[in-house]
């Protein structure tokens, strides 16, 4: 077996994204409930400081700037 044919079949590989977009909603729900009237940087600091101990080598990306701009906005619909 070659090193480079090692990794997550496809089952598993869906399971994990699974639960990352599940950790974000999750912290984006908590940011909308509790950080009413904050600014988007407070809230952009939540997200990641809820999110970066979840993850190996967590680097936000857009997607985590775009919630928090959704939260500071009130533009998250807690509906699911």
């Amino acid at each position: 077996m070659d090193l480079s044919t090692i990794g997550w079949n496809q089952e598993a590989r869906d399971k994990i994204l699974l639960d990352a977009d599940r950790a974000l909603q999750e912290a984006v729900r908590e940011a909308a409930e509790t950080m009413d009237g904050k600014s988007r940087d407070d809230i952009y600091e939540f997200l990641f400081s809820t999110l970066k101990p979840q993850f190996v080598d967590f680097k936000p990306g857009p997607d985590v700037g775009a919630c928090a701009d959704a939260v500071a906005n009130g533009e998250v619909s807690l509906d699911s």
